[in-house]
């Protein structure tokens, strides 16, 4: 019967072995723009199911201190400096990663930015800086850490979106552009990639806490019908995004590819 308590040795025996499945231990994961938001509220997750973690961003000081904050509580983390939209970067990031950890089994393409304009008033450089970190670089780290992957015999790429991958948008035409096509990516690379046991998923974060979207919450009226649109009526933490990577990083996935999961408190579905 549904919700009874797991009161046998053999309940208990199939209960540990499905927690077990979600047992990051040995994995290497390496975390772009995981010095903070999301990307650290994930990198965080990921480091507490036992994976070792390598935090990759622009900002050294911010890499150090996400690196410092995970290691403080029990993790294993090393920061890189790296710039999503330097090809060179990302191959030293790969090199760096398997060098410190033996590997890379997991891949989180979380670097973004947002900038944008109304279409009629959008330049050409606007549009193209803000695709080429939200949507090349995802497909770039990717495409460079799959020789990794296949030589592991198995691999985990989680590329996040947006609710934007969804909807619309007036005023940051470019950045929903970019992370819809961060799920058609995602699809793309989930059948190419599926016969070597390398599976790619994506997370689609709601309205969440970071200084991305401070200019939203400060925006007292917006931010105002943003909750009321949210069926949880409240902006989701960054580590809330956690649970979600830690599935699609994990053995519990081995059977989900090409999937898109949105952690937005109902906003998608309101």
């Amino acid at each position: 019967m549904l919700g009874t308590p797991l009161n046998s040795t053999n309940d208990k025996k199939e209960g540990l072995q499905i927690m077990a499945t979600f047992d990051l231990t040995g994995r290497t994961a390496l975390v772009t723009g995981g010095n903070g938001g999301i990307g650290l509220g994930i990198a965080e997750a990921l480091a507490e199911a036992g994976a070792n973690v390598v935090i990759a961003g622009r900002d050294e000081v911010k890499n150090q201190a996400a690196s410092s904050q995970i290691s403080r509580n029990g993790g294993r983390c090393r920061p890189v400096r790296c710039d999503v939209d330097d090809l060179e970067d990302i191959d030293a990031t790969i090199d760096e990663t398997i060098n410190a950890f033996g590997g890379l089994q997991i891949l989180v393409n979380n670097a973004g930015i947002a900038a944008g304009e109304s279409p009629e008033d959008m330049s050409d450089a606007l549009w193209d800086s803000v695709v080429a970190t939200n949507l090349r670089s995802v497909f770039r780290f990717s495409r460079q850490a799959f020789q990794a992957m296949k030589q592991a015999g198995f691999g985990k790429i989680i590329n996040i979106g947006s609710m934007y991958s969804l909807f619309g948008s007036a005023q940051v035409p470019n950045y929903s552009a970019s992370k819809g096509g961060v799920v058609q990516l995602t699809k793309s690379l989930a059948v190419a990639w599926a016969p070597h046991h390398i599976e790619v998923n994506c997370i689609l974060p709601g309205w969440i806490t970071t200084d991305m979207t401070r200019p939203v919450i400060d925006n007292e009226p917006f931010h105002q019908q943003i909750v009321q649109r949210t069926p949880a009526g409240r902006f989701g933490e960054p580590k809330e995004c956690g649970g979600a990577a830690v599935f699609f990083a994990s053995s519990a996935s081995d059977f989900v590819t090409g999937q898109s999961l949105a952690v937005c408190g109902g906003f998608s579905i309101a």
